[in-house]
């Protein structure tokens, strides 16, 4: 049994273990020393990611390889933006308590045991462990009435979820006679079963709700909205790039060979996606639910890449999600700096005239804005590329053309921010930014800004993962 393979994750689970010690024994500042262990946590993790070795281990239910290396890495950067903006939100609201970076920490660990599955058990553990954490953290500001309801929303359609996975994973195991996606795989080299099929369809319904996508988006919203903003910001980044990953392991791997019957659903999945992101989200006025609609327009964009069903397109998926990640981290850092009075705020309103009271952060702000809509030559624009090229390739205009026609509408409300930021009447200016906030909207920023100078080696680590995903 090869143990080192998972080292990361048995290295992060101690740690979170550790810093809820030292949360509960620790009187002064606690929260403060646990964001700091965790956050060194995820750093020493990242380390152990790039060093992991390559195969599998505990008897063929684990493995590690250049795509699960891809996607750790960049779960655990969307985890460590999303804790350094947490810090000072969380204190100012008065629930910078210690055991919210241990629930983001333990998150991150169902993450990469979601990221390395190479099994249905495993790839149900991980799941679980995940979202457990997760429900938590939608309701962790307890004095507030929507961030109860959120984790309520959340956990409530999560275990309908769960419930749908678990149908199709038992659908799976009894026609294939086995969990292990290796030996699916041989069971499929003849002709698929009706009972495979439809366990196909059940398991796919299951993880369409972890990434928002339509039909199975109703949560979205609600939560995005309700729950803390640092927290909105991790699920939109860390939990969706596990998703995604594993919906692409799971039908390239073990289901590769029923490619015909998953990809029209895949289809109308991205198709779903696009439409309803691009036009739910023009009426909105809270900048959170614009976002919810806009991450449930992006996971479209992304799923044409899986809906090519090749190499190309699973590049551009992985592509897609790193750039991703970092536009969502910024934009959500920006709301995060949105404070009056003691209090967030969060209606689009409330960001006229910042272009004239803030101008380092109206300025991110509209970058952020322009590279979620595609405009060239911002980072957005060659994520979106990528993934639309790969359709065309395989021959999927009719997606493509979706694809662009959905962009060219959702630029509407990306660009009436920017409107509201640049040509509104000054409003009353915004508190202080913590240093913490600052360095994530800037850092950010600069990549969306200069991807397009230097962009071979995120895309050469996305052709790598890839490659080794089709083996």
């Amino acid at each position: 049994m090869n143990w080192t393979v998972a080292l990361p994750e048995l290295v992060l689970a101690c740690a979170a273990m550790a810093i809820l010690m030292v949360g509960v024994f620790r009187k002064d500042d606690a929260g403060f020393a646990a964001t700091m262990l965790t956050l060194g946590a995820l750093l020493a993790g990242g380390v152990l990611v790039l060093g992991a070795p390559s195969g599998t281990g505990f008897n063929g239910l684990w493995i590690n390889d250049a795509f699960s290396g891809f996607n750790k890495v960049l779960i655990l950067a969307a985890a460590a933006l999303a804790l350094i903006v947490s810090m000072d939100f969380n204190a100012r609201q008065g629930i910078g308590r210690f055991e919210y970076p241990v629930l983001l920490l333990l998150s991150v660990v169902g993450a990469l045991v979601m990221v390395s599955a190479n099994d249905l058990m495993t790839l149900y553990l991980g799941l679980e462990l995940m979202s457990l954490a997760l429900y938590v953290a939608a309701a962790f500001d307890r004095d507030s009435v929507r961030s109860s309801e959120a984790g309520l929303k959340y956990f409530v359609l999560g275990a309908l979820a769960s419930g749908l996975l678990l149908y199709g994973m038992s659908l799976t195991y009894g026609f294939a006679g086995t969990t292990s996606f290796a030996d699916i795989a041989r069971a499929l080299g003849n002709v698929p079963s009706t009972g495979l099929v439809v366990g196909i369809v059940f398991i796919v319904a299951g993880l369409c709700f972890k990434i928002s996508a339509v039909p199975f988006h109703m949560w979205t919203p609600d939560v995005y909205e309700g729950a803390p903003t640092p927290v909105t910001a991790f699920f939109s980044t860390a939990p969706k790039v596990a998703a995604i990953a594993l919906l692409l392991r799971v039908l390239i791997d073990p289901f590769g060979a029923m490619i015909t019957q998953w990809q029209q659903l895949i289809v109308l999945v991205s198709i779903g996606s696009m439409v309803l992101g691009a036009l739910a989200a023009l009426g909105q006025t809270n900048i959170k639910r614009l976002m919810a609609y806009s991450s449930i327009g992006h996971v479209g964009y992304a799923l044409i890449g899986l809906a090519a069903g090749t190499e190309t397109g699973v590049r551009g998926v992985l592509l897609y999600m790193a750039i991703y990640v970092a536009m969502n981290a910024g934009t959500f850092a920006c709301i995060v700096a949105m404070r009056r009075r003691g209090h967030a705020v969060e209606r689009i309103e409330d960001l006229a005239g910042l272009a004239r009271t803030d101008g380092m952060m109206a300025g991110f702000f509209a970058v952020f804005m322009f590279s979620m809509a595609g405009i060239p030559p911002l980072a957005g624009f060659f994520s979106k590329l990528y993934v639309f090229l790969a359709a065309v390739e395989a021959g999927m205009w009719t997606l493509a053309v979706i694809g662009v026609v959905t962009s060219v509408i959702g630029a509407y409300y990306y660009l009436r921010i920017i409107k509201v930021m640049y040509f509104d009447a000054p409003t009353e200016v915004f508190e202080p930014r913590a240093g913490g906030v600052s360095l994530v909207i800037a850092g950010t920023g600069l990549f969306n800004v200069l991807f397009f100078l230097l962009p071979a080696p995120l895309v050469a680590a996305a052709a790598a993962a890839a490659r080794a995903l089709f083996g």
